[in-house]
């Protein structure tokens, strides 16, 4: 990822979180979308410990509040398996990798590039380890008007 706006909000979470959050990036494939979603499921399962708990994003995922996803966080956690969250390209993912995941995520409907879907997961993230930390960062109430 190069230096930029996206990558400075991917930092600025990724620093803040314990355990630390590491990314790995793939490398880009060219060719029709059906052989560039291929190559990229084959990299990004090929980039996961065999026992990890998967979590892809994908529009078609479960939207869950931030609190909600707290909580998942903690489950996933408490199963003592790595955790992945695989995000991807331009194509999105080939059914393989929903396949594999134990769970999908969406942050709605709308298309995200996959640099913003970064710097936004790295924050709900660091969110969720507040949030079960009880620390003020998050503000669950919403002013009503």
């Amino acid at each position: 990822m190069k230096a930029g706006p996206e990558r400075d909000l991917l930092d600025r979470y990724a620093a803040r979180l314990r355990p630390r959050l590491d990314v790995t990036e793939i490398a880009e494939t060219r060719g029709s979308a059906l052989e560039i979603r291929r190559r990229d499921a084959a990299s990004l399962l090929g980039a996961c410990p065999d026992n990890a708990l998967v979590v892809a994003l994908d529009e078609g995922g479960a939207t869950p509040d931030s609190l909600e996803f707290a909580g998942m966080m903690v489950r996933w956690r408490e199963t003592g398996r790595p955790l992945c969250f695989l995000i991807g390209g331009a194509e999105g993912l080939e059914s393989s990798v929903i396949d594999r995941a134990d769970a999908t995520l969406s942050f709605g409907r709308m298309t995200w590039p996959h640099m913003l879907v970064r710097g936004l997961l790295a924050e709900q993230l660091y969110r969720a380890q507040a949030i079960n930390t009880g620390h003020p960062y998050h503000r669950a109430a919403r002013p009503r008007d």
